[in-house]
């Protein structure tokens, strides 16, 4: 009988010694989570492309850049540079986690945001969800902004003549910022998607047809935002690819004519 008893208590001792564990073990790994959900990173945007390198990130970013150049003037070159230089070659962090290519920061900006050190510590930056928003974004801070008119006067070839004004109007800090840029926009031959914009076109010129870029389809595109980032129409792009719906696959290819 005392050897059932202590039988017993020497089972109940355990499960009770068991139970106190797996408590323990549950507040460890409460405290685990919490760490981890502090210092965490947010995680890279599910449209952002992998660039392993600044061809890659040519290779990829050309036709946004080109289409661009069309729609607001700045040359393909100086958009791509800055944005090999801006984003290393789309592998620093604000091109990872937030699309943000050109390190523009919120100023009165309303949407998503992310924080990082710069100059001063956790300044906030915008974050896109999808890197082409970040290009438009580029185009329209330099055309809206009355620092950056009088790189408009230049010529749409005259890369050089944009890096140093660039400097100038207070884009950038560093000295060596308009070198750095004719630097990339030489090295990787970058001003042959320089061409002159519509607006300067002669009338015979004008009158021949809309350039035409190539679009790979990502994650989340569809024909209307494909549409209001190349400056057209849903129904353009349909007859031009001949598609009977809207329906888009990943990876599929689009020839679209930006007007």
């Amino acid at each position: 009988m005392k050897r059932i008893i202590i039988v017993i208590f020497l089972g109940l001792l355990i499960s009770s010694c068991g139970a106190r564990r797996k408590a323990k073990l549950k507040v460890t790994s409460s405290k685990v989570e919490i760490t981890i959900n502090k210092t965490s990173k947010p995680e890279p945007s599910k449209n952002t492309p992998v660039t392993n390198n600044a061809l890659d990130y040519i290779s990829y970013y050309k036709s946004i850049s080109i289409s661009e150049m069309y729609l607001y003037g700045i040359p393909a070159s100086i958009t791509l540079a800055q944005g090999i230089l801006e984003s290393g070659s789309g592998k620093a962090r604000l091109a990872r986690d937030a699309n943000n290519h050109f390190g523009i920061k919120c100023h009165d900006w309303k949407g998503a945001r992310v924080y990082h050190d710069d100059d001063k510590a956790q300044e906030c930056f915008r974050k896109y969800k999808d890197p082409s928003q970040s290009f438009r974004d580029h185009s329209e801070f330099l055309a809206n902004r009355k620092r950056y008119a009088g790189l408009f006067k230049l010529k749409k070839d005259d890369y050089k003549g944009w890096a140093k004004g660039l400097r100038k109007a207070g884009y950038a800090t560093d000295p060596k910022y308009p070198q750095k840029l004719i630097s990339l926009i030489e090295r990787y031959e970058l001003y042959k998607y320089d061409v002159k914009s519509k607006k300067s076109r002669t009338k015979n010129e004008s009158s021949s047809p809309s350039s035409k870029v190539q679009y790979t389809v990502k994650k989340g595109d569809t024909l209307y935002s494909i549409s209001r980032l190349y400056n057209t129409t849903v129904d353009a792009i349909k007859q031009q690819n001949n598609l009977r719906s809207t329906a888009l696959t990943i990876g599929q290819q689009l020839i679209i004519s930006s007007n």
